[in-house]
C-alpha cells in the first residue's frame, strides 16, 4: 500500500458513488429491521444470515457491475464477481452485526469500501440506518461522521483512555486474552461496543484504541480502515501491519498504538 498518486483515480467521484451505495442498501435493510421481517439462516461457520443480507448484496453488486464495469467487486454472501482482472475492487459486508440485526439490537451497518491492488482501501462508507448514523472517508478527502468531519483524540496516556476490546475465541487460542484483560485494567475505562463501531468511535475521537475480534475478513476491515486513518488515526493488525487484509484488526489514535505491542 502507498500514498502516492493513484492514476485515473477521482475521490470524490467514487466517495459519491459509494454514498449512493449506501442509501441503496439502507432502503432495503432498514425496513426488514424496523418490521422483523426476516428469516433467519445459518452459514457454515455458524453466524447469521438472512434475506437482507442477500438481497442487499446483490443489489450492490448489480450497481457497480452496470456502473463500474471495469470493475471487480467482493461481497460477504456471494463473493467475487463484476471485472475480476481489475486492479480495483468493491468489498462489501452488507450487514455488518447480523448477530445484532436479527436480536432487534441497532448496532450494524453496511460497509463498502473501494481498494486497489496496489493502494489498498481508498474509500469507505459505513452507514448504520437503524443508530441514525453514517461515516464515510476517501483518501486525501478527510474523514466525516454524518457530515461533520471527525479527528482522533489526542489521549496519549493509557491511564487516561478510553479502550474497547472485543474477546473472541480466537484471542482465547492465542493465548492473549490475559494480556487484554490486562489492557483493559490498565486503561482509564474500558469498554464493548464490537464490530464497526469500535472503529468509528475511534475516528470521531470518543474511543482512543480498539482491539477487534480473531477471525475477521476484508469485508470487515476495508471501509472502517479509510475512515480511521482518514481521521488521523492507526488502523494494523496485532502485528502491527497496516492492512484490511489480516483476521484481527487494531485501531487507535496512534499515540496509544505501543500499548499493543505484546498482542503480537
Amino acid at each position: 500500500m502507498t500514498s502516492a498518486p493513484i492514476a485515473g483515480f477521482d475521490a470524490f467521484t467514487e466517495l459519491q458513488f459509494a454514498i449512493q451505495l449506501a442509501d441503496l442498501a439502507d432502503t432495503l435493510t432498514l425496513p426488514h429491521y424496523t418490521n422483523r421481517s426476516f428469516s433467519l439462516d445459518w452459514k457454515a461457520n455458524r453466524t447469521e444470515v438472512t434475506e437482507a443480507d442477500r438481497d442487499t448484496e446483490t443489489a450492490i453488486a448489480r450497481e457497480v457491475v452496470a456502473q463500474r464495469p471495469t470493475h471487480g467487486f467482493f461481497g460477504e454472501e456471494h463473493g467475487l464477481t463484476g471485472d475480476l482482472a481489475s486492479p480495483w475492487r468493491w468489498i462489501i459486508d452488507p450487514i455488518d452485526g447480523t448477530s445484532n440485526f436479527v436480536r432487534g439490537i441497532p448496532v450494524w451497518a453496511t460497509l463498502i469500501a473501494l481498494t486497489h491492488a496496489d493502494h489498498g482501501a481508498v474509500v469507505g462508507v459505513v452507514s448504520a440506518p437503524a443508530m441514525g448514523r453514517r461515516w464515510w472517508a476517501a483518501r486525501g478527502l478527510g474523514a466525516f461522521a454524518d457530515g461533520r468531519r471527525c479527528r482522533v483524540s489526542t489521549v496519549a496516556a493509557l491511564d487516561e483512555a478510553q479502550v474497547c476490546v472485543t474477546f473472541a475465541k480466537g484471542w482465547d487460542d492465542l493465548g492473549l486474552t490475559q494480556k487484554l484483560v490486562e489492557l483493559q485494567q490498565h486503561a482509564y475505562r474500558a469498554r464493548g461496543f464490537g464490530d464497526f463501531w469500535q472503529h468509528m468511535l475511534v475516528a470521531e475521537g470518543a474511543v482512543d484504541l480498539a482491539v477487534d475480534a480473531v477471525g475477521l475478513q476484508p469485508y470487515d476491515l476495508a471501509a472502517v480502515m479509510v475512515v480511521v486513518e482518514e481521521a488521523g488515526g492507526t488502523f494494523t493488525d496485532r502485528h502491527g501491519v497496516r492492512t484490511f487484509m489480516s483476521d484481527n484488526a487494531i485501531s487507535s489514535n496512534g499515540l496509544l498504538h505501543s500499548h499493543v505491542k505484546g498482542l503480537a
